[in-house]
């Protein structure tokens, strides 16, 4: 379970993006749009539904024949999932009900993850929608042992009831450990932001608690793989299977934890993030130029984009960088400049003194490979390619 606030909100274990434009591939396959919000699944749910099949078969044949007892072990598979679901579906609503957009909500091999695309105006906010995917869990759990003491249920219902209520426990209490990049982590950062009213201290510190909580969990499955539950070969099993799925969950939330500090560490840098400084100078061709023609252009006035315009000089398209590079040097003659590019949007097109968090809001509500860059009067200043913003800060 995790979010992203530009980052991404939730921790399990267990609008569309838009078009494909060479930065923001689907991460799966649609599954829907509740609330407007594009749930995605990966394929790797797939390969986690298998396995979880597999493992649970063997309690279910306790009670079920086979092969019905194989479809049972997939229905809680599912239903598993419709928990993290349910749990992701929570921080996005949450989300939205303050304003802030959501990206989509994607299930995959440890969970899910809600992106959300900007970050909570508020610690108390930040709170609320962190908190709200545990709460969900805790409360399906609770539902599930009054459900077990009230209502008389057939065998293979009551299997499936006790096993979702230990689940969803067990994902609230997991997604509330105190560190990054688990939902604890995001209400250890509130607490922190709200007591020194800088959130970025907030995010320091619930990263480097993500970190302690890695290790720990890694320790445990260590523990488990050398002591076992018990005395048995079976536990002794278990025990291993225990430390290699420890280590996988570790390392995710090691890798989320060292990504929150570093975000911290970036964020610090934005303010000096200038479009003027990091754009490329562009040369201006009509769009029937041969490409071939428009690179040697490029090339005799030191420039490092190229931009289509009309007889006027006025801007009508970005010609792609990338596609330029894929077209072989023999075929460059015969193709125009203008069948590499696409068309210049108001969005794509930004003043060229737009720096710090403006520029990045910017790049985030129109992701492109490419922006025109012009003066006040007008005047085309250059082209920002955003592969030069990434170059940027990975130096910070």
């Amino acid at each position: 379970m995790t979010h992203s606030a530009p980052p991404t909100q939730g921790k399990t274990p267990a609008g569309d993006p838009g078009p494909d434009n060479g930065r923001t591939p689907r991460p799966g396959l649609l599954m829907g749009r509740p609330f407007g919000i594009p749930v995605y699944v990966s394929p790797s749910w797939f390969l986690v539904a298998a396995l979880i099949t597999v493992m649970f078969e063997g309690q279910v044949h306790d009670v079920v024949e086979r092969p019905l007892s194989y479809l049972v072990a997939f229905t809680y598979a599912v239903l598993l999932y419709g928990s993290v679901f349910i749990h992701e579906l929570s921080h996005a609503v949450t989300a939205r009900a303050f304003r802030l957009p959501v990206r989509s909500v994607t299930l995959h091999v440890l969970g899910g993850e809600t992106a959300i695309e900007r970050e909570a105006p508020t610690p108390g906010r930040e709170f609320l929608i962190a908190f709200a995917g545990p709460l969900v869990n805790l409360a399906l759990a609770g539902l599930g042992l009054l459900t077990h003491a009230l209502v008389p249920l057939p065998d293979v219902a009551l299997l499936l009831v006790d096993a979702l209520t230990f689940a969803n426990l067990l994902v609230g209490v997991f997604n509330l450990l105190p560190g990054l990049p688990l939902d604890g982590g995001r209400l250890v950062r509130a607490a922190v932001w709200k007591a020194t009213g800088h959130s970025r201290n907030g995010g320091i510190i619930a990263g480097w608690v993500g970190r302690g909580v890695a290790l720990a969990c890694l320790v445990a499955g260590a523990y488990l793989a050398t002591y076992g539950t018990g005395t048995g070969d079976d536990d002794t099993g278990i025990g291993w299977l225990a430390l290699l799925w420890s280590a996988l969950v570790a390392s995710f939330i090691w890798v989320g934890a060292t990504q929150a500090i570093r975000a911290e560490h970036v964020r610090d840098r934005i303010p000096l993030l200038a479009a003027r400084r990091l754009a490329r100078r562009a040369t201006l061709v009509t769009a029937d130029v041969p490409l071939a023609e428009a690179i040697r252009r490029a090339h005799h006035d030191h420039a490092g984009a190229i931009v289509i315009a009309d007889h006027d000089g006025r801007p009508l398209g970005l010609v792609n960088e990338k596609a330029v590079t894929a077209t072989p040097e023999h075929r460059r003659p015969w193709v125009s400049a203008g069948d590499l590019s696409r068309g210049i949007d108001d969005d794509l097109t930004l003043p060229a003194d737009i720096s710090g968090e403006d520029l990045i809001d910017a790049l985030r509500r129109a992701p492109a490979s490419e922006y025109l860059l012009v003066e006040p009067d007008g005047r085309v200043y250059g082209v920002l390619a955003v592969a030069d913003v990434d170059q940027a800060f990975t130096g910070f």
